[in-house]
């Protein structure tokens, strides 16, 4: 069976409002992307994956939406939308729609009819529940469920005009909607065919493996330190998930005459559901985002607890995932995106004297596993988190309510900036860095977000003609994933599983093995390798202009944060 593009493609994510501002709004927009596609055509990208831009009152950062088939005036029109996709398919690049279904805004008209009144028809299309028996509506512990959200509050808000509690996942702007009910559905399923018909060639779907709620819905066991609980058994990849998902397929995808990427956000899923949702055979998403990687350094207070990052636990991780979708399904690979924070500051190091090298390393360990790689936007130039210096300057949502949180709880400041600084999400959301000048090249006005001051040292005008740069490696990386069929396809071995320093892992595909020897940390590292031998016939790849492209020997050196590649046929 002739394999899904997907397979070789690099798929390269724009958060529209940092990416490029075209009206000097400090905003950026649809126009201000097409004004940089040919800076992603030469990066060598397939599929431009962008963020939401349909209309919304931005309290989630589009992530709440109220209109599923207009465009936020922020970043332009339909005819944008048009434009922007002509534009990417003139290119041979496709273009991957983020579409958020588990919840709508408040603002949404489908959420004021159902809060009209308990007899309104739309009433059912959301999660509305009276208070908890035997107490009154808005007292402490009136919610029908002890759920906490994921923005740090309770799950349910009362709606004071009907009496009832509406579930929200997340904020208290975003209310979920009921998938139990078929008219929700049908709604959904237009609405995707809707801008199919228009031209876009994927999916990613925002926490997709939440829309099926475990019936009924009960408390939760109590999360550390509150006295609210932890839903996740209720609604993490409920009962009728696959159901859901199949019917989705049939519905939407099935039977178009392009084949389309579809990709699931699915935090908490485990490897058993991964290879469910993934696997071609069941027809319900090509390939899913799953979190372990990224909550390794968590302590067991979540994401806001700074825990430590062992490389072992690391190798542990991508090591499982591999194996585990070997035969059946499909690895999405990446390191950072619009909810994570900067790669280089958190697996590699934003020191002046190893960002460089640890950027590339980064893209290269991940970029030649197997799976679907996933750049997030300023991601192949090495940018850095920002360097807030107050809890005053963050703007995202999830980060503002865990201040309030940690206050409440006892933690001094000194203590919520620093997890802040490492954790947050506006850590990703800073401008696009294109030039030295003003405003890192991204508008003409004050952005919305401040720019990095590191962007005199780290932009795209600096980079993308020089041959050692962080762009010119990725663009070698997606070069090679089209060009060696070992890179898409090749099984999957992990090597020198114990140490601490290193990462070694070698792909086979016919007569062709690839070695990627990889010391993620910034101290040299020393170890033996075994068969190094077979490797004496290799040739070393993805070396800079100054690097030896000397064969592997069995007593490894290497200096701090490099990454080897060598590439040889087998006998």
């Amino acid at each position: 069976m002739t394999e899904p593009w997907w397979k070789r493609a690099t798929v390269y994510q724009v958060y529209p409002r940092s990416f490029a501002d075209s009206d000097g709004d400090g905003i950026g927009d649809l126009p201000g992307l097409i004004s940089r596609l040919d800076y992603l055509e030469r990066l060598g990208v397939d599929v431009v994956w962008v963020s939401p831009f349909l209309r919304s009152p931005q309290h989630d950062k589009g992530y709440d939406i109220s209109d599923y088939r207009d465009v936020d005036p922020l970043f332009g029109t339909l005819g944008d939308v048009d434009e922007l996709i002509a534009g990417l398919h003139a290119r041979g690049m496709r273009f991957m729609m983020d579409v958020v279904v588990n919840h709508t805004s408040d603002q949404h008209p489908w959420f004021q009819a159902s809060r009209r009144s308990r007899d309104d028809p739309r009433r059912e299309w959301y999660w509305w529940r009276p208070p908890r028996p035997g107490t009154i509506a808005g007292q402490s512990g009136a919610e029908p469920t002890n759920w906490m959200s994921y923005f740090v509050e309770p799950s349910w808000t009362l709606d004071e005009a009907t009496g009832e509690y509406y579930l929200h996942l997340f904020s208290r702007h975003q209310p979920d909607l009921n998938w139990e009910n078929p008219d929700v559905r049908h709604e959904i399923y237009e609405m995707l065919r809707f801008w199919l018909d228009r031209g876009v060639d994927g999916l990613r779907m925002d926490v997709i493996n939440m829309i099926s709620k475990r019936l009924p819905l009960e408390d939760g066991p109590l999360r550390p330190g509150t006295s609210l609980g932890d839903g996740t058994a209720g609604f993490i990849s409920g009962p009728r998930i696959h159901e859901y998902l199949r019917e989705l397929h049939q519905q939407v995808i099935a039977g178009r005459d392009q084949v389309l990427i579809t990709v699931g956000e699915t935090p908490a899923v485990t490897l058993d559901e991964a290879v469910r949702f993934s696997d071609p055979e069941r027809a319900e998403l090509d390939m899913v985002f799953q979190f372990e990687h990224v909550g390794l350094d968590h302590g067991p207070g979540g994401v806001f607890d700074l825990g430590t990052l062992r490389v072992v636990e690391l190798k542990e991780s991508f090591d499982r995932w591999q194996r585990a979708l070997a035969e059946r399904g499909w690895n999405s690979l990446y390191w950072c995106n619009h909810d994570q924070p900067r790669a280089v500051s958190r697996f590699g190091s934003d020191d002046p004297e190893h960002r460089v090298a640890s950027a590339k390393l980064l893209a290269t360990v991940l970029h030649l596993q197997r799976g679907t790689p996933f750049i997030f936007q300023g991601e192949e130039l090495g940018m850095t988190n920002f360097p807030f210096d107050s809890v005053e300057q963050f703007r995202d949502v999830e980060s503002v309510n865990h201040r309030r949180f940690a206050v409440e709880s006892g933690q001094g400041e000194a203590e919520i900036l620093e997890s802040l600084r490492q954790r947050s999400r506006d850590n990703a959301r800073t401008p696009m860095q294109w030039t030295d000048g003003p405003h890192a090249g991204f508008s003409t006005a004050t952005p919305w977000m401040p720019v990095n001051p590191n962007h005199r040292t780290i932009n795209a005008e600096s980079q993308i003609d020089d041959p050692d740069s962080v762009f010119s490696h990725y663009r070698r990386l997606i070069a090679l994933r089209r060009e060696l069929p070992v890179v898409a396809h090749g099984d999957f071995t992990m090597l020198l599983p114990a140490h601490d320093q290193i990462m070694a892992f070698a792909r086979r595909h016919d007569d062709r093995e690839l070695l990627v020897i990889a010391n993620m940390s910034s101290r040299p590292a020393a170890a033996s390798l075994d068969r190094a031998a077979a490797w004496s016939t290799s040739v070393r790849i993805l070396c800079d202009e100054a690097e030896s492209r000397t064969t592997p020997s069995e007593q490894l050196r290497l200096a701090p944060w490099e990454a080897q590649v060598y590439l040889r046929k087998v006998i």
